[in-house]
């Protein structure tokens, strides 16, 4: 059998004869092994010799998704996220999930509650929909989110061996790329809750342990592989198509699972040219002074890389908090992700839980709960309805903002949730990259990236996409309409000491974007939120929006997973982070949880390189440095 022409890969080979037992497996590579290829050609190879039969493949992103469908189409594939499985696999059973829905409230150990303790048992009968999988919660109203989904699908799986049947008789097989990174959840369903049906179907895992970055992923599937019971049987995959050699040695290096790369022997594989594997450059750059604009200077000027191509260079910070004053978006940053008036709130919130005090807070401002628990409360007491130290200097430092937050009816803002991803989630590696369906960004981005879509196209001259995103189009009858439409956009263009606000509004009244309900919802729902950024200047939503559309250098290390670029700077601050340490991850000291997380950052940022590498660590210690020799190379380690 031939795949694109191909003798098909030693691995894949093994992974068909292991189906042929009916044995499920594992196939284990690291980065840059080329695990997708490996997938793609067993699912080519399933098809093609099982036509009548069903093939199911769940992956971590809906970029890797479309990937995938991009590469295999056929009517028997089925390729969805792993939370877009289970969904499909449940959603039609209504009576169950709501049966599930119930039983899970009413158990206290459990992480559902839909606010009423006990629930009873007709407590969803009058769903107009259903029970729906959102991206948002409202349980209360027969809507769950992620997590949710993740214990209902196992409660179901666990107690109604019947779907296990269905789901194995409507798929034979059952893949799972980055496998790493998938719920424990999700693998006890395929692994022990499959085991209560007769039904016949292959599971394949394809990953590697070392790229497990997420704290809810369930990292390795040693338990598993070393149980007879699961049938499970280990492929490992040990080319790199990717990396040149000096990247190759360097991640050799960090790996703790036995797994140790050599470079393909495929003369078509990206890192091979003229049948010897590229030499490239691994640096390790030092400094007393923090300063990475020096470190790029010296990178432009010595080895000619261009931070201003983003799809070939790339800078690796491990936040997006580290990131967004250098992009010039630090004052979004912080309303999203540093507000301690609201995380004074919170502090409120679940105190008044904990202590179960007996009061209704419903028609009360946030500032009477607060003056109304100072008044019953006293020493250590009184000590936990205070704000912290951190706290109190941020109110001090916003009065207007914690007077404004005092006067707002408690309830309503105990509903307000903020958090960055509603700013920064869906992050594009490039200009070229797609976004992916079910983006966590609120309505008001949202509204605010439609506004600076149509601002960019029409800049750019891209004017038939430009008359297709506008409000304006519907109103385009004749010439003088098509006048008075220039006359608006280039008013608009000019952003210059304009607040969002500012902008939005002449963005509705011009007719080239219309505030609709979802923004006036958001308005109405979220004042406090609103209020603080309707005054940001709207030049610094431009840059947010070049950060998140890829056209900028930056990424997170976090981000950059299942990437790939020329050129990678990777920025090892290690200040203030309770779990990662670049110092014991060169020392091999410190905690081991802490040790793994870091060692497994700087694997996944350091084989993101196709060409050169370059590693900046502020001011290291002397033992750090002599590390660096031994890893780097000597030549290597430069000081600026």
């Amino acid at each position: 059998m031939a795949e694109e022409g191909l003798t098909l890969e030693t691995e894949v080979q093994e992974i068909l004869r292991a189906i042929e037992k009916e044995q499920n497996f594992l196939l284990s590579g690291g980065a840059g092994s080329g695990k997708t290829y490996s997938l793609v050609s067993v699912i080519r190879h399933v098809l093609e010799k099982n036509p009548t039969k069903y093939v199911a493949c769940m992956t971590y992103t809906n970029a890797a998704v479309k990937e995938i469908e991009d590469r295999v189409n056929h009517k028997n594939l089925k390729v969805s996220t792993i939370h877009d499985f289970l969904w499909d696999s449940i959603k039609h059973f209504q009576k169950e999930l709501k049966a599930a829905i119930i039983k899970l409230s009413n158990d206290s150990e459990s992480k559902i509650s839909v606010g009423e303790d006990p629930v009873a048992e007709n407590y969803f009968d009058n769903l107009e929909d259903g029970i729906q999988y959102k991206e948002y919660l409202r349980l209360n109203e027969g809507i769950f989110s992620h997590n949710e989904l993740l214990i209902v699908s196992n409660y179901l799986f666990e107690n109604y061996s019947k779907l296990n049947d269905i789901v194995k008789d409507k798929y034979q097989y059952i893949f799972v790329d980055e496998y790493q990174d998938t719920d424990k959840v999700v693998v006890n369903i395929l692994l022990d809750h499959f085991k209560k049906s007769n039904k016949r179907s292959i599971i394949g895992f394809f990953g590697d342990a070392m790229q497990s970055i997420y704290p809810d992923g369930i990292g390795n599937l040693d338990e598993y592989k070393n149980n007879p019971s699961y049938s499970l049987i280990e492929i490992k995959k040990l080319k790199n198509r990717r990396n040149p050699q000096k990247v190759i040695d360097l991640a050799n290096r960090l790996r703790t699972d036995g797994i140790k790369q050599e470079p393909s022997n495929d003369k078509n594989a990206p890192n091979i040219v003229g049948g010897e594997v590229k030499e490239g450059n691994v640096l390790f750059i030092h400094s007393v002074h923090g300063d990475v604009t020096a470190v790029k200077q010296y990178l432009s000027k010595h080895y000619y890389w261009n931070f201003m191509k983003s799809e070939e260079t790339k800078e690796l910070n491990l936040t997006h908090n580290l990131i967004a004053e250098k992009a010039g978006f630090g004052s979004l940053m912080d309303i999203y992700d540093k507000d301690l008036i609201l995380k004074y709130r919170d502090r409120i919130k679940a105190y008044i839980k904990k202590e179960d005090i007996p009061y209704d807070f419903s028609e009360s401002t946030f500032g009477e709960v607060i003056k109304f628990l100072k008044e019953v409360k006293t020493g250590k007491e009184l000590k936990k309805v205070n704000p912290t130290d951190s706290m109190q200097m941020f109110i001090n430092d916003n009065p207007e903002l914690y007077e404004f937050a005092s006067d707002y009816n408690y309830s309503n803002l105990c509903k307000i949730y903020v958090d960055k991803d509603q700013l920064i989630d869906d992050k594009k590696q490039d200009e070229n990259d797609e976004n992916r369906k079910g983006s966590k960004r609120d309505n008001l981005i949202k509204h605010l990236f439609k506004i600076q879509n149509i601002i960019y196209l029409y800049i750019n001259g891209r004017f038939n996409e430009f008359l297709r995103i506008t409000d304006y189009k519907d109103k385009i009858t004749c010439i003088q309409n098509k006048r008075t439409l220039k006359i608006n956009i280039e008013r608009l263009t000019d952003t210059e000491n304009k607040t969002i606000e500012e902008i939005i509004n002449i963005a509705h009244d011009t007719g080239i974007c219309i505030i609709d309900d979802k923004l006036e919802e958001f308005k109405e729902k979220n004042e406090y939120l609103y209020n603080r950024i309707k005054d940001v200047a709207f030049d610094e939503f431009k840059k947010l929006y070049d950060y998140l559309e890829g056209k900028t250098p930056f990424s997170t290390q976090h981000k950059t997973k299942g990437t790939e670029f020329d050129n990678v700077l990777v920025i090892l601050d290690n200040g203030g982070w309770n779990n990662y340490n670049f110092e014991n991850l060169f020392l091999n000291t410190g905690r081991e949880s802490v040790l793994s997380r870091t060692q497994k950052i700087f694997y996944v940022c350091c084989t993101r390189a196709k060409e050169n590498l370059a590693v900046f660590y502020h001011n290291p210690s002397k033992e750090v440095i002599y590390i660096a020799e031994e890893w780097f190379g000597r030549d290597n380690v430069i000081c600026i």
